[in-house]
C-alpha cells in the first residue's frame, strides 16, 4: 500500500516513540517566533494579498481572493427589486444560521422582539458544527478571567481590541452555565464536575469538551431551543444586499431563495450579521476545515453599505489538517488531540516543536520542516508530518482515544487506519478568518446604525491569531449580545423609506477608481468547475501557492 520511502518513515517514527513520550521539547523565544512567522506564516506572503481600491477601507491589504469579491458588483441592480412590498417584517432579522445566529435568536426571542433567520443552507449548517476540541472559560479554582484575557491577548499578538476580549473572558463562565442549562452534555467527572484540559497558548487547563463532538453538541442544543421556542427559519435562502433607510441606517435585506433564485426583501429594525468564515475561498490554495457555505458573504453584505474592516489580513491557517487519506484532505484533526499528549514529528520520527505553541507558530513551524527542512513526508499529494497518535494511549491509558476523541477514531478508521496504533498525516489547514467587520462593544457595527455583527463576522476579538476555544466561546457571548442589544434598540426604531441606492454609489466610485470586473457578489458557494481548478492549479505550477493547493 505504501511506497519504500514511507514504509521507513512509519518505522521510524514507531521506534522513536517511546523516547518521544518522555522527551518535553522547549518553547521558543518570542524571537523565535516573530522570526518563524515572518518567514513561514502565509499571512506574511505580500504576493498573495492585494491594496483595496474602494470603499471604507482603500489602501489597505486584503486577500487576492477576498479583494476580488469586496469590488465586485452587487447580485442585483436596485430596480430588480420593490422595496414596498416586504415578503418579511421583524424587529430583529439574524443573517445567518451557526452558533451565532442561533445565539442572538434566542436572547432577541427573550426580549421580546419579533425575531427570525434567515440561512442559505440549513440551520446549523456552519462551522459551529464543525468545531472539534472545546469551549474555554475560567471556571476552576487555580484559574481567573485575568489570566484567560493575558493567554489570550499573547496568543493573538496583543492586538486584540481589549474591551471585546475582556468582555470575551469575563462572561465565559456565565457562558458555560448557559448551555450547561440549555442541555450540552459537557464532560463531567461523576461528581458532576466539568473535565477540562490545555489547549495551545493556554495556561490553564480552562478547555470544556463534549468529547471531540465539542461544536455539534452545542449547535444541537441552540438549534432544538430555536426550533422549540416557533422562531422562524428561513432555511435554503440567502441574504444578497442589506437594505438601508432613507437616512442610511440598516433596515433589512434583499434575500434570494438559492434554488428558485426568487427575491424577497426582509424589513427589520435591526440586522445582526452571522454568516461565518471564508474557508471556502481557499485562500492562497489551501484545503480547508470549514463547512460548504463559508464564503466570507457577512464581509461583503456590510462592507457594500460602509462597515469597516478589522485585520481582515489576517487568517488562521489550523496546523493539523488530515493530509491523508486524500478524501478526507483539510478536514480538521483537533487540537485536543495534542492536548490529550500526541507530538508532531518529521519524517526521521524527530519531535520539532512543542506540541501546545500557539496555531499560527505551530503552522508555521510544520510548514518550514516541509520546505526548507524538507524533513516531510510525501504523501503523493504534497508533504506532511506525522502526529504520533499512538502517544496518547502510552500515557493516557488503553481506551483513551476512544472515550475523549471518537470522533478523530472513527474519521480515520473508514480509511483502516487505526489511530490508537497508527500515527497520522497533518498539514496546515485554512480554518479561521480573524479578522472581520469592526464593531463597538454593544456588537453594533462602527460606523453603520442598527447593524450588528457576531461570531466569525466578527474582527479584532482574538487579535492576529485566535486561541483554540475560543471560537465556540465568542459565537456564545457575542451572538447572545448582539441578540441582546439588536432588540433592545429595535424598541426605539421606526424605519424609514427603504433604499438601495448605496448599490449605485458603489458602483460609482468602482467606474471612479478604473476598476474592470465581471465578479458579482458576495459568492455565496464554492466554485469546483474544472476551469477555476485549472486556474489554480496554474498559480501552483508557477510557484505562488503552497504545494497542497491541489484541493482547489
Amino acid at each position: 500500500m505504501y511506497s519504500k520511502e514511507f514504509e521507513a518513515s512509519l518505522k521510524a517514527v514507531e521506534a522513536a516513540r517511546a523516547a518521544n513520550v518522555a522527551y518535553e521539547p522547549a518553547r521558543m523565544t518570542a524571537k523565535e517566533k516573530e522570526d518563524l512567522l515572518a518567514e513561514y506564516h502565509p499571512d506574511y506572503k505580500k504576493s498573495e494579498f492585494a491594496k483595496l481600491r474602494i470603499g471604507p477601507n482603500k489602501g489597505e491589504s486584503v486577500p487576492h481572493e477576498l479583494c476580488e469579491m469586496l469590488e465586485a458588483h452587487s447580485r442585483i441592480k436596485p430596480e430588480d427589486v420593490d422595496l414596498t412590498s416586504p415578503a418579511y417584517d421583524v424587529d430583529v432579522l439574524i443573517i445567518g444560521g451557526g452558533g451565532a445566529g442561533a445565539s442572538a435568536a434566542i436572547e432577541a426571542d427573550n426580549a421580546g422582539a419579533k425575531t427570525m433567520i434567515v440561512t442559505k443552507l440549513r440551520i446549523g449548517d456552519a462551522n459551529t458544527m464543525m468545531a472539534e476540541g472545546g469551549i474555554q472559560a475560567a471556571d476552576k479554582p487555580n484559574d481567573s478571567p485575568a489570566i484567560h484575557f493575558l493567554d489570550a491577548y499573547g496568543g493573538g499578538h496583543f492586538a486584540a481590541k481589549r474591551e471585546l476580549l475582556a468582555k470575551l473572558v469575563t462572561e465565559a463562565p456565565e457562558a458555560i452555565q448557559w448551555l450547561n442549562n440549555l442541555g450540552v452534555e459537557f464532560d463531567k467527572a461523576p461528581d458532576g464536575t466539568m473535565i477540562t484540559t490545555h489547549g495551545g497558548g493556554t495556561s490553564r487547563k480552562r478547555m470544556h469538551a463534549a468529547k471531540d463532538y465539542s461544536g455539534a453538541e452545542i449547535m444541537r442544543t441552540l438549534r432544538d431551543e430555536v426550533l422549540n421556542r416557533g422562531i422562524p427559519v428561513i432555511d435554503f435562502t440567502s441574504a444578497i444586499e442589506l437594505i438601508l433607510d432613507e437616512r442610511g441606517r440598516c433596515a433589512g435585506a434583499v434575500l434570494m431563495n438559492m434554488e428558485t433564485k426568487e427575491l424577497m426583501v426582509a424589513r427589520a429594525k435591526t440586522v445582526i450579521i452571522a454568516t461565518g468564515g471564508a474557508g471556502r475561498m481557499h485562500y492562497q490554495g489551501f484545503p480547508t476545515s470549514n463547512h460548504y457555505g463559508a464564503t466570507a458573504d457577512g464581509l461583503v453584505l456590510g462592507y457594500r453599505v460602509g462597515a469597516k474592516l478589522l485585520y481582515a489580513d489576517t487568517l488562521q491557517y489550523h496546523p493539523t489538517g488530515a493530509a491523508y487519506p486524500e478524501q478526507i484532505f483539510g478536514a480538521l484533526v483537533t487540537e485536543k488531540v495534542r492536548s490529550l499528549g500526541a507530538k508532531l514529528v518529521n519524517r526521521d520520527g524527530k519531535v520539532f516543536m512543542h506540541p501546545l505553541e500557539t496555531r499560527d507558530v505551530s503552522a508555521a513551524s510544520i510548514i518550514r520542516e516541509c520546505t526548507d527542512r524538507d524533513e516531510g513526508v510525501d504523501t503523493g499529494n504534497g508533504k506532511a508530518v506525522w502526529l504520533d497518535t499512538p502517544m496518547i494511549e502510552m500515557i493516557g491509558g488503553e481506551g483513551t482515544i476512544e472515550k475523549r476523541i471518537p470522533a478523530m477514531m472513527r474519521m480515520f478508521e473508514k480509511y483502516n487506519i487505526d489511530i490508537r496504533r497508527e500515527p497520522i498525516l497533518v498539514y496546515p489547514t485554512l480554518h479561521y478568518q480573524n479578522g472581520g467587520l469592526d464593531i463597538n462593544l454593544d456588537g453594533s457595527t462602527t460606523n453603520v446604525e442598527n447593524l450588528y455583527v457576531a461570531g466569525e463576522a466578527v474582527g479584532g476579538i482574538h487579535g492576529r491569531n485566535r486561541l483554540m476555544g475560543n471560537s465556540l466561546l465568542d459565537v456564545i457571548v457575542f451572538g447572545r449580545n448582539a441578540g441582546i442589544h439588536a432588540a433592545e434598540k429595535s424598541k426605539d426604531v421606526t424605519v424609514g423609506e427603504l433604499t438601495l441606492e448605496h448599490i449605485n454609489r458603489y458602483d460609482a466610485e468602482r467606474a471612479d477608481a478604473g476598476i474592470e470586473t465581471n465578479a458579482v457578489s458576495p459568492k455565496l458557494l464554492p466554485d469546483y468547475t474544472r476551469k477555476k481548478s485549472e486556474a489554480r492549479l496554474d498559480r501552483i505550477r508557477k510557484g505562488n501557492i503552497n504545494n497542497h493547493g491541489t484541493y482547489y
